[in-house]
């Protein structure tokens, strides 16, 4: 399958963003007084960190795919000569 350059410009950027958005967010909750009570991790704390580590796992593997496509498409076509 071959991506169009838009489309992998698209997925990288996404994967870009999932970054981004996801340890800023971590960053963030882990700054929250909710998040560790009496010096150990609360569940507030292990819930985001838990979607936020299956998310950016996520943008990684599509942010991949972006790349790859990229690559793809800048390497020359092969074309099959008739035997």
């Amino acid at each position: 399958m071959k991506l169009t350059r838009g489309k992998s410009v698209f997925l990288l950027l996404f994967g870009v963003w999932s970054w981004f958005i996801w340890v800023t967010l971590v960053i963030n909750v882990a700054q929250d007084p909710r998040a560790f009570a009496a010096g150990s991790a609360t569940a507030f704390f292990a819930v985001h960190l838990t979607l936020a580590v299956i998310s950016v796992a996520f943008g990684t593997a599509i942010g991949w795919f972006g790349l790859r496509g990229l690559l793809a498409a800048r390497r020359p076509v092969e074309v099959a000569h008739p035997a």
